[in-house]
C-alpha cells in the first residue's frame, strides 16, 4: 500500500490545469506549519510535516499537519483522487502537501491556534517519510511508561510538552550566553579528559591506551581549570560546562552528566559575585516566566541560621513556617523524655502554625504518622484554645512553662505548635521535613512566585562520623574566613569559609566560593583534612604550582542549567527537560549504554574484566 502511495504521489508532480503548481518553489516547503494567517488567503503554498491527527467529516478529510513550529489544518475534498490514500496513512507519516490557502468558515475558526483562521486546500501530496506502527501515541498525549518513553526518546520528543521544554532549555542557554557576554565575560572551553579531583562524588574513569594502567577522569566540574584561567589573567570566564559524576539518580540530577553555567571572576569579593549572579538570575527568570520573581538583592541567610529556622540549607521561602529552638523551656520541665534528651546534648524544636488548632484530630494523627515515617519517634503538639492550652503533652507543663512557651512562640488562640526532640542533626532534618509537610497539607506555600536566597557562612570542615576524621564540608578550594590565622588558631569545626549557595523555592541552583589562592593557606587547609603536603603537590600540581607565580584573588559560582529550566518549565523531574536522559539506573535505553565491549578493545587498553561480588 505504501509503495503504491509513493508511486501515486510521484506521478502527481505534473501540472494540472486549474490546480496549484509548486514546481518552481522549494522542494519541501514555502512556509512552516505556524506561519500562515488570514492575510495569506489565496496564496499557493507547500507545507511539509508529520500527520498529527486525521478527521473525516462528511466525506471531507481534515489533516492536522505538524512540524517543529506548530500546526496547520489541511483539507482534502472528495474530488481529489488521492483522498482515500491519505486517509489510510498512519499518523506520524512525514508528508508534503501543495495547495491553496483558504479562509475557514466562521464556525470552524479555532482561536486556540495561531493558524486557526485558515486551512490549506490540498491539490497534491508526497510521502517524505513512511511510518510504521508506533509504540505509543504522539497525539493525544496519553500517559506512557517512562522506560518506553526513554527507549523511543526521539518519538517522545515529538510530544508538545516535552518538545516545548527542550526549546525552552535552548532559549535559556542562548539568553545566558548573551547576558554573560554583555557583562564582560568571555566563554572558554576546558578539557573533558583530565585527572581525578576530590569534588565529593565518584569519578568516571577513562583508561589510557598510550599509558597502560593509567586513567583519565571526566571532570566533575571545571574547578581547577577555571581558576587557572584567572591565574592566566583572563579576568572573567564562563562556560556552559558538561559535568560528570558517577552517582545515583535524583529527581533534580541525571545519574551521569549535567550542565552548569560555570563562572569565575578575578579581583572580586563575595558581594561582587552576588551582584553579578543576581543580575543574571533576575534576567533569566523574568524573561522566561510570568511568575513573580524576587528582585535583587536576594535575602542572605547564614548556614547555621538556615538549619535552625528551616531545617535545611536549601529553604523554600514560599513556606511562611519557621522552626524555633525551645530546648531551654523543656530542659527542667516535667516532660522527662524531652528533659532527658536536652540533658544529653539534644534539642527541642517547635513549629508554630497560625489558625491550625481547629484542624480535626485526623489531621494531627496524620502528622504524627508522617513524623514517624521520616525518622522521629513521634510528634508532640499543643493547641491554644479559649479553654486553655491542650494536647498530649499539656499535662507535663506547669503554668510558668506555658507562659514562657506562649511568649517565645508568640502563640495565640487558634494556633498550634508541633515539637521535635532529637539530637541536633536529626532534629534539623526531621523538623525540616515536617515544616514542608505542614506547608503542603495546609496550602500555605505561595503560588506563582520565585523566592530566592543566598545561604552563606558554610563551615569549612565537618566531622565524618563513619570514618572518624575531619573533612572538607563544601568546596576544598575555598578561602577560609580569617585566612591562615583561623586555620592555625581555631577549632576546625568553628571555621567558616567564603562559600555560598543560591536557592530558589527550596531548590539549590548553585554553589560557589571565594577561592583559596595562597599556597601556604591551601597546604594548611588540606593538612587539616588529612592530606600531606606531598599529596597536595601530586594531586593538585597544576594549581598549587600556578599559585606560586602570582595568583589574583578570585571567586566564582556554577548555577545548574538543568535545575533552572526545571523551575521555569514547572517540571518535577530532570528527565522532562533533557533531550536524551538516562533512566534511574544510569542506562541509556535508546542507545543501549552502558554495554560490553569487544576483547580487541580491551586488549588495546591493556584491560581485563574482573567482576567482584
Amino acid at each position: 500500500m505504501l509503495d503504491e502511495t509513493i508511486k501515486i504521489s510521484d506521478e502527481k508532480q505534473e501540472s494540472v490545469p486549474g490546480k496549484t503548481n509548486c514546481s518552481t518553489v522549494h522542494e519541501y516547503r514555502t512556509h512552516n506549519c505556524n506561519q500562515l494567517r488570514a492575510g495569506d488567503v489565496g496564496k499557493v503554498v507547500r507545507l511539509s510535516g508529520w500527520i498529527n491527527n486525521k478527521r473525516d467529516h462528511g466525506g471531507v478529510l481534515f489533516i492536522d499537519l505538524r512540524d517543529h513550529y506548530g500546526l496547520t489544518q489541511v483539507v482534502i475534498y472528495p474530488d481529489r483522487a488521492f483522498q482515500d490514500t491519505v486517509a489510510h496513512l498512519p499518523k506520524e507519516t512525514v508528508i508534503r502537501f501543495d495547495g491553496i490557502v483558504a479562509a475557514r468558515a466562521p464556525e470552524s475558526i479555532n482561536l486556540k491556534l495561531p493558524t486557526g483562521e485558515i486551512e490549506i486546500v490540498a491539490d497534491s501530496f508526497e510521502i517524505l517519510g513512511a511510518c510504521e506502527s508506533i509504540p505509543f501515541c504522539i497525539f493525544p498525549e496519553d500517559p506512557v511508561p517512562e522506560e518506553l518513553r526513554l527507549q523511543y526518546r526521539y518519538l517522545d520528543l515529538r510530544r508538545s510538552v516535552i518538545h516545548k521544554n527542550i526549546i525552552l532549555r535552548s532559549r535559556v542557554i542562548s539568553h545566558i550566553r548573551s547576558k554573560m557576554t554583555s557583562l564582560g565575560f568571555n566563554e572558554f572551553q576546558t578539557p573533558i579528559l583530565t585527572s581525578s579531583s576530590p569534588e565529593g562524588a565518584r569519578d568516571f574513569l577513562v583508561p589510557s591506551r598510550l599509558h597502560p594502567g593509567m586513567f583519565y577522569a571526566l571532570p566533575q566540574a571545571p574547578q581547577q581549570f577555571k581558576q587557572l584561567l584567572m591565574v592566566a589573567g583572563f579576568d572573567r570566564y564562563f562556560q556552559i560546562a558538561p559535568c560528570f559524576r558517577d552517582e545515583d539518580a535524583r529527581a533534580d540530577r541525571s545519574p551521569g552528566e549535567f550542565y552548569q553555567l560555570d563562572v569565575e571572576m578575578s579581583f572580586v569579593t563575595q558581594e561582587d559575585v552576588f551582584v553579578t549572579l543576581e543580575d543574571l538570575i533576575t534576567s533569566v527568570f523574568t524573561t522566561f516566566s510570568e511568575k513573580t520573581s524576587d528582585t535583587a538583592p536576594f535575602v542572605r541567610i547564614p548556614f547555621r541560621e538556615a538549619m535552625l529556622k528551616y531545617g535545611c540549607d536549601k529553604p523554600d521561602l514560599r513556606n511562611p513556617l519557621i522552626i524555633q529552638d525551645v530546648s531551654s523551656i523543656f530542659q527542667n520541665s516535667g516532660f522527662k523524655v524531652f528533659a532527658q534528651t536536652v540533658a544529653n546534648g539534644g534539642v527541642v524544636r517547635a513549629i508554630t502554625v497560625k489558625g491550625c488548632a481547629q484542624q480535626p484530630r485526623a489531621f494531627f494523627d496524620r502528622m504524627v504518622d508522617f513524623a514517624q515515617s521520616v525518622g522521629s519517634h513521634g510528634l508532640a503538639y499543643l493547641t491554644w484554645t479559649d479553654a486553655g492550652v491542650k494536647g498530649p503533652i499539656a499535662k507535663f507543663l506547669d503554668e510558668t512553662k506555658f507562659a514562657e512557651l506562649t511568649s517565645l512562640l508568640n502563640a495565640q488562640n487558634g494556633d498550634a505548635a508541633f515539637f521535635i526532640c532529637n539530637d541536633e542533626k536529626r532534629a534539623c532534618k526531621i523538623s525540616g521535613e515536617i515544616r514542608t509537610k505542614l506547608g503542603q497539607e495546609l496550602n500555605l506555600i505561595e503560588k506563582n512566585v520565585y523566592r530566592f536566597c543566598w545561604i552563606t557562612d558554610f563551615p569549612m570542615f565537618e566531622y565524618n562520623e563513619e570514618h572518624k576524621h575531619i573533612e572538607f564540608s563544601h568546596n576544598p578550594f575555598s578561602m577560609p574566613q580569617g585566612g591562615l590565622d583561623a586555620l592555625m588558631t581555631k577549632d576546625p569545626l568553628d571555621i567558616f569559609a567564603y562559600q555560598y549557595d543560591i536557592v530558589c523555592n527550596g531548590v539549590e541552583l548553585s554553589s560557589g566560593a571565594i577561592r583559596n589562592h595562597r599556597p601556604e593557606i591551601m597546604y594548611k587547609a588540606f593538612e587539616i583534612a588529612g592530606y600531606s603536603r606531598e599529596e597536595v603537590d601530586t594531586r593538585f600540581s597544576g594549581m598549587i604550582n600556578a599559585f606560586r607565580f602570582g595568583a589574583p584573588p578570585h571567586g566564582g559560582i556554577a548555577p545548574g542549567i538543568d535545575r533552572m529550566v526545571m523551575l521555569l518549565a514547572d517540571e518535577p523531574n530532570i528527565r522532562e527537560i533533557v533531550a536524551f536522559p538516562m533512566n534511574q539506573k544510569a542506562q541509556d535505553l535508546m542507545m543501549n549504554a552502558p554495554a560490553e565491549v569487544s576483547e580487541h578493545q580491551l586488549k588495546e587498553l591493556n584491560l581485563k574484566i574482573a567482576k567482584f561480588t
